[in-house]
Formats: C-alpha cells, structure tokens, sequence
C-alpha cells in the first residue's frame, strides 16, 4: 500500500518544516507527500526546495502564481501515484498521527471516500471561535439536505480516497469552494463514505487562518451549483455487484428501478 498526501502550501514558513517531520514521521507507511507551492511570497518555496533534497519522498510542484488552494490540490491529486491520496493542509491543525484511523476503511474495502471529522469522538481540540463552528454546522448540514448523506463535517480538511476515484472526477473549484464541490460530487457517485473522528488543533487568524466569512457565502454558492449541475452516477462497485447477481434477482432489480 503506497498513500500520497497532497499539501498545498502558501505562505507557511511557520509551520512547514514541522508539518512536514510529523507527516514523514507517520509510522508503518509507505507515502509520497505532494507539495503544491500556490505562489507564496514568504520563503516558502526556500524551504520546500530544502527539504525536498533532504528526503526522497518529497516532490515539490510550483504554481506560476496564487491560483487558489483548489487548483494546487487539483495539480497535487493529479501527480498522485500512490494507492490512496489524502489531504493535508501545511499548518499544524490537523495532526498526521490520525492517518491509520482515515486509511483504515479503505484498506478494509469498505470505503472509496474517507472524511475526518473534527465534530465526531472523543479526540482533543482546540476551544476557539463559537460562530466559526456554527457556520461549519450549517453549511454541513445544508450539504447534507441536498446530497442526502450524514456527515457531521463536510468542510474538514481531512478527505482520503482511492486514487482511482479522485482522479476520475473533474475538479473545477480553484479557491475553498473544493470542500463543498467534492461533496457534492462524490455524493452523486453514491460512493461509499466513511467517516472518523479526528483531533483537530484549530489556529487563530494572529496565527495564520485565512478561510472567512466570504468563503462561507462561496460554500452555498458552490453546493447549489453542483446539486443541480452533476448527474447522478452508478460507481463501478455497484455495477459489478449487479453483473454478479442472479438472473431473477437481476431482472427483480430492473423492473424496481423502472
């Protein structure tokens, strides 16, 4: 089993080096971690260059500009090679030690799209804004009126999936609208999703956050569009099932759906 991680990184000389030890200090797992430079005016990209020399499993990628955290994990998951590609952002929120807990689903074959939620279990995190959590609740819940799935934490920056999977969807958000567009998209594709408690180390905005308030309007915006844009799909799992299935209990299927 190969996990890629994908990590879009702008303006994180902070953080970087130490993001970037936790991930590679993940026991037991053979990774390759993908990091996107989205056109970072800090010396981000010094230190990228440093320490892709210094560790094999580092390959760096350079935007010609800031396009947005969405077009570097669209170039990120598109440089995948490994069996599974997990989302990681550069700061230290969200703690690598919980990647066993998201991969193991999918080593399980019992899920094709793993979310980590920071709402879900007994894990630590950090007490910080009230209104930030409401809002990631609303908009959770109203990604969930409209796909018709459970999930607790639609925006967690902690997705993983089999490579196969996030590779055949078409990626178009290029800026925070990637959270609720995957949503919607995988929802479409009845894939199968999982999803576990994760701790989450949540920063302040003296620290480095940078999603806000607009981000939020964009995230409605984005929901609505996807819902009544992306087809509804069969995943390939389902239409192998189906092709296994008895003869009567195919054709009992057929008439139930017509």
């Amino acid at each position: 089993m190969k996990l890629s991680v994908v990590m879009p990184v702008y303006n994180e000389r902070a953080t970087l080096r130490a993001v970037v030890e936790r991930v590679l200090a993940v026991p037991n797992m053979n990774l390759e971690l993908i990091c996107v430079d989205d056109g970072s005016k800090d010396n981000s990209r010094d230190i990228l260059a440093d320490l892709e020399k210094q560790h094999p499993q580092i390959r760096v990628f350079l935007q010609p500009q800031n396009m947005g955290k969405g077009a570097a994990l669209h170039r990120g998951i598109r440089e995948a090679t490994g069996d599974f590609v997990l989302i990681q952002d550069a700061d230290l929120e969200y703690d690598p030690s919980d990647y066993p807990l998201l991969l193991e689903p999918l080593v399980q074959q019992k899920a094709d799209v793993v979310y980590g939620s920071r709402f879900l279990g007994g894990a630590p995190h950090r007490v910080l804004y009230f209104w930030h959590s409401v809002g990631n609740k609303i908009l959770t819940l109203i990604s969930n009126c409209l796909t018709n799935i459970n999930l607790t934490d639609m925006e967690t920056c902690y997705k993983a999936f089999r490579r196969e999977v996030i590779q055949s969807i078409p990626l178009e958000e290029q800026r925070f609208g990637f959270e609720p567009e995957i949503t919607v998209k995988v929802a479409k594709r009845q894939l199968r999703i999982y999803e576990v408690g994760i701790s989450y180390w949540g920063r302040t905005y003296e620290e480095g956050k940078k999603i806000g308030w607009k981000d939020g309007v964009r995230a409605l915006w984005v929901m609505l569009k996807y819902s009544i844009k992306e087809p509804v799909t069969k995943p390939q799992h389902l239409i192998d099932a189906e092709k296994n299935l008895h003869p009567a209990v195919q054709e009992d299927s057929l008439r139930i759906r017509n």
